[in-house]
């Protein structure tokens, strides 16, 4: 009787999960038809790929030719709300204990350390470019590294800072308003760099990825996770995400600024980063969790290693 139970069980939530992704392309077809001029999502056909649209225009910033003044702007109206776990970050919640799972794995094993020590990355400097409120810089720094947490929009190093401040755990954190190019004006260097869902909201991510490595140390590790400019990635990111689901505000992420996986290897080869592992980030719809996957379709994250003689 009890497995009676539990296959019924499993079946209503295959199904569900089925019934999700079937209706999916529907809505879509039926809400975003006109927007899209005509695109088909989830066919076959590689003309059915939105393709990508100029950027918008945007102000020249001052601080740094890398920034988005446009994007900064969006994140500023958002930032009181970094540690609400069911507001505008939600899905970076979500996915943090996942992003964590493959930083501390993939770092472990890079650089010899114990995976099962209870601070496998003690002293390990570590800078988080692009930390918004602290989400991921906390947890690196109660795996015992050293973090550099840098934004360039004010009030998310201020929320940061005034969380972090709740607990003596997290007090080897440093959090600085201020960009990566900045940091490699003052010859800043760290073992790891990290920019975690950030190079699709930067203006020139050849720029940025150069200064990602520039605050590498040679046989030092780069971290960037992003979204796949994909035909999945516009239909679950962008749709779903922003207009179906409203886990985002409208106008959080824009298409043309996604990169393929070769275009970003290709950005970071040329900035002197050699990439050993990737890694897709999948979202289930039924148990609402993230897992680890070899599917780099939607989200992914890629580790390099900067080279010996690069500087």
């Amino acid at each position: 009787m009890r497995n009676q139970k539990k296959k019924k069980k499993k079946l209503k939530a295959t199904a569900m999960a089925s019934n999700y992704l079937r209706n999916l392309n529907r809505i879509i077809h039926d809400r975003f038809q006109p927007l899209l001029n005509g695109t088909r999502f989830f066919s076959d056909g590689a003309s059915s790929f939105p393709q990508p649209q100029p950027k918008p225009k945007q102000p020249p910033s001052p601080l740094s030719s890398s920034l988005n003044v446009n994007e900064l702007a969006k994140f500023a109206a958002i930032a009181d709300t970094w540690w609400d776990s069911e507001g505008p970050f939600k899905p970076l919640h979500l996915m943090n204990p996942t992003r964590l799972a493959f930083i501390r794995s993939a770092l472990c094993r890079h650089f010899k350390k114990d995976p099962y020590s209870a601070k496998p990355l003690e002293g390990l400097k570590i800078v988080d470019v692009g930390c918004g409120g602290g989400i991921l810089s906390e947890p690196l720094a109660r795996l015992g590294a050293t973090v550099t947490g840098l934004d360039a929009v004010e009030k998310n190093i201020k929320i940061a800072q005034l969380h972090a401040g709740l607990d003596p755990v997290t007090s080897n954190i440093e959090f600085c308003c201020t960009t990566a190019e900045k940091l490699v004006e003052e010859g800043r260097k760290f073992d790891a760099v990290m920019a975690l869902e950030v190079i699709e909201h930067v203006a020139e991510p050849a720029e940025f990825c150069k200064s990602l490595a520039a605050l590498t140390v040679p046989n030092g590790a780069t971290l960037i996770s992003t979204i796949n400019r994909s035909m999945r990635a516009y239909a679950t990111a962008i749709v779903a995400a922003e207009y179906i689901l409203r886990w985002l505000p409208r106008g959080t992420h824009q298409w043309s600024s996604f990169l393929t996986p070769e275009e970003l290897v290709l950005i970071l080869q040329r900035a002197g980063i050699h990439v050993e592992e990737m890694a897709g980030f999948v979202y289930n719809p039924v148990t609402g969790r993230w897992s680890l996957s070899d599917d780099i379709s939607v989200n992914f994250i890629t580790l390099g290693t900067k080279s010996n003689n690069t500087e």
